[in-house]
């Protein structure tokens, strides 16, 4: 049983830090999208770019 509550904290404390956050910042984040395949955008800077 102990097993079984420590999981249910674990969760509720991860929920409980994803609301937190997703409710005291309303902006958008500043970061790129993680996955940008097929999206259309081109890099715009860097080694590798090819500009």
């Amino acid at each position: 049983m102990k097993r079984v509550s420590s999981i249910l904290l674990l969760w509720a404390l991860l929920l409980l830090g994803l609301s937190l956050d997703f409710s005291s910042y309303n902006k958008p984040r500043p970061e790129p999208p993680a996955f940008i395949m097929g999206s259309g955008q081109a890099s715009s800077g860097g080694h590798c770019s090819g500009r």
